[in-house]
């Protein structure tokens, strides 16, 4: 059997912490900030742990796990 590949999408976009959730970088602080607000920006900034229900699915994408 061939092995399978990861979806290269999924190897830059998250990290998987150490209980299994998935990490994500929170969309929206790239460009065009000057016209969110400061709260917008200050409450957007790090990463946020992925739904669970979307976990599923973005694991089957990996399926030998993240780094």
């Amino acid at each position: 059997m061939p092995k399978l590949k990861t979806k290269s999408g999924v190897k830059k976009r998250f990290t998987l912490t150490a209980s299994g959730k998935l990490k994500h970088g929170v969309a929206g602080k790239r460009h065009r900030l000057i016209s969110h607000n400061s709260k917008y920006i200050r409450q957007n900034r790090g990463t946020e742990v992925l739904a669970k229900s979307d976990t599923q699915r973005v694991k089957l994408w990996s399926p030998y796990g993240l780094n």
